[in-house]
C-alpha cells in the first residue's frame, strides 16, 4: 500500500538525509562512520555513486577519525580550535550524506538540494553548539565544556541511529533541533555578549572600591 504513495521513496530519502545531516552538526565523522558501517554490513543499500562509503578503507578511516574527534573535544583549547573548522566541515559532510540519498534525480538538483537542506541543517546545528561552548567557556571557565562535548557526541549517535532506523522520527527531531538551536542560540549569545560587556564595568567598580579603602 505504501509503495503506491507518489514520491514516497524521495520523501524517505529526504528524511534520512536530513537526519544524517543533523547528526553531522553534532559530530562530523561519527554519522559517516555509522553510514559506512551500516552499508558495509549490508544493513542499508548504497547507490553506485557512493559505493566508496561502504568500503573497508572508508570504514576504518572514519572509525579512527570518529575516536580522535570525540576525544579531542575533551581537550581544552583544542575544542575551540575544532569549532573554528567544524562548521565548514559539517556543511560539506552534511551535503555529502544528503546527496548520497539522491542519486536518481540528476547531478545539479542532487547537489543543490544537498547543499541547501543537508549543508544548511548541519551548519545550523554545528554553529549553535559552537556558540554554546563559547558561552560555557566564558561563564564556567571551561568546566562545563565536557558536558557540552558529551551532549554533542550523544546527539550525533542518537540522530545517526534514528536516521537509519526511523527516518521520519529523525526528520521531526532534526526540525525541533534547528528551531531550538536558533531560539536558544540567540538567547545564549545575548547573555554571552552581556557577560563580556559587564566585565569591564565590574573591574572598574572593584578598582574604585579598593582605591577608596586605600584612601
Amino acid at each position: 500500500m505504501l509503495e503506491n504513495i507518489p514520491y514516497l521513496p524521495y520523501a524517505i530519502s529526504a528524511f534520512i538525509g536530513i537526519g544524517l545531516a543533523a547528526a553531522t552538526g553534532f559530530r562530523v565523522f561519527l554519522p559517516m562512520f555509522a553510514v559506512s558501517l551500516a552499508s558495509y554490513m549490508g544493513w542499508i543499500p548504497m547507490n553506485e555513486s557512493f559505493q566508496w562509503l561502504s568500503g573497508l578503507p572508508t570504514l576504518i578511516t572514519t572509525g579512527i577519525a570518529t575516536i580522535v574527534e570525540i576525544l579531542a573535544y575533551y581537550i581544552p583549547f583544542v575544542d575551540h580550535l575544532l569549532d573554528t573548522m567544524s562548521i565548514p566541515l559539517a556543511t560539506v559532510a552534511g551535503s555529502v550524506k544528503f546527496a548520497s540519498q539522491f542519486a536518481e534525480i540528476g547531478t545539479f538538483p542532487q547537489w543543490a538540494l544537498a547543499l541547501i537542506a543537508g549543508g544548511g541543517t548541519a551548519a545550523a546545528i554545528s554553529s549553535g553548539f559552537a556558540g554554546t561552548r563559547a558561552a560555557s567557556t566564558a561563564t564556567t571557565g571551561g568546566l562545563g565544556n565536557s558536558v557540552v562535548a558529551t551532549t554533542e557526541t550523544a546527539g550525533a549517535g542518537i540522530m545517526s541511529v534514528l536516521a537509519l532506523a526511523a527516518p521520519i522520527i529523525a526528520f521531526i527531531v532534526a526540525i525541533i533541533l534547528i528551531i531550538t538551536v536558533v531560539f536558544f542560540g540567540r538567547k545564549i549569545w545575548r547573555k554571552f555578549k552581556n557577560f563580556n560587556t559587564d566585565q569591564p564595568d565590574k573591574i572598574i567598580e572593584v578598582e574604585s572600591i579598593e582605591t577608596r579603602h586605600l584612601e
